[in-house]
């Protein structure tokens, strides 16, 4: 196709606007986010608990409240009778106001047709699909990237036309004991279509609750790690701000065993004398010893670092 004069336009010409954020800064309106974590771990939850405030007019983990919205929620894993409905009740929705396209005799996709007239004629403001990997259709081959952009790309600009957020559960790959970068399915280009990203863990000293963080924002700062509590007698309860590491968790180890390895790296590798913090750094992380908590243990430690050259260098002040 030839390039015609008024295919070419001038940014000045491009009016100007603004965000609009279901949750700030969590979830963007117009945009598609990623909830990923492994199963179990609660996301589906979390989805369900955003869609029921977002049906009764409320902010998720806020008191702040608006207008009732519309939310179109599909899922190709559980049943809507005897798992979707129930937790909605409880989650307090309004299911007048979650609606859902019927997949009984053909199954959805992202570029199916039905998903647009859906959209455009129900006016939703979330759209969850849950999980992704079940609507990119049946001959896309989410490891390739080739297939996976144009059907990203569909779903991002559904977004933008009919500004809603579009919501992605995600499973994660098995990858034990790598970070969270690393654990999405599939190709990456599936979280490069993402303008947010969360991931969904299980605290290890604390089997009800679950940790939430964004690990990706490409519209505002990252917003901080929060949590959430699933308990038998009170069902979904927002914490709010939480201090734990999302990739500790992943990997499957407890803060007390990453402090105390970490400590013993500190202890060892400054044992004959200061050491650059960079060569530090790099031995923690090739034993999956996050930044965060290699500096906890510094401080805890007492070990302090000054600039000599171009570098920062550790050392314990008895030994100087």
């Amino acid at each position: 196709m030839a390039l015609e004069s008024y295919d070419i336009f001038s940014m000045e010409n491009v009016i100007q606007s603004e965000t609009e954020w279901l949750w700030y800064p969590y979830i963007p309106y117009g945009k598609v986010t990623i909830i990923q974590g492994d199963p179990g771990e609660g996301k589906t939850t979390l989805a369900l608990n955003i869609a029921a405030a977002l049906s009764k007019g409320r902010v998720p983990g806020s008191d702040e409240t608006r207008e009732p919205e519309v939310v179109l929620y599909q899922t190709a894993e559980d049943g809507l009778g005897d798992t979707i409905k129930p937790r909605l009740v409880a989650a307090g929705a309004d299911c007048a106001n979650i609606m859902f396209i019927n997949e009984n005799y053909e199954p959805l996709s992202f570029t199916d047709e039905r998903l647009e007239e859906a959209i455009q004629r129900l006016q939703p403001r979330l759209v969850i699909l849950d999980p992704l990997q079940a609507y990119l259709g049946a001959n896309v081959d989410m490891h390739r990237a080739n297939e996976i952009r144009p059907v990203m790309s569909r779903l991002s600009q559904l977004a933008n036309m009919y500004r809603c957020a579009i919501v992605l559960i995600g499973h994660m790959n098995k990858n034990m004991g790598t970070k969270s970068a690393y654990r999405g399915l599939g190709s990456i280009d599936i979280t490069a279509a993402a303008r947010s990203v969360l991931v969904v863990a299980r605290d290890k000293h604390d089997k009800q609750v679950r940790v939430v963080a964004q690990t990706k924002n490409s519209l505002a700062p990252e917003g901080d790690t929060v949590a959430f509590r699933l308990s038998e007698n009170n069902g979904f309860t927002f914490i709010g701000k939480y201090n734990a590491n999302i990739d500790d968790l992943l990997m499957g180890v407890s803060k007390s065993t990453l402090s105390g390895s970490a400590s013993e790296l500190i202890t060892t590798m400054l044992e004959d004398g200061e050491r650059p913090a960079i060569e530090i750094y790099n031995a923690a992380a090739e034993r999956n010893i996050s930044p965060a908590t290699l500096r906890r243990a510094k401080q805890s430690l007492g070990v302090k670092d000054r600039k000599k050259g171009n570098c920062y260098v550790w050392f314990f002040p008895d030994k100087q």
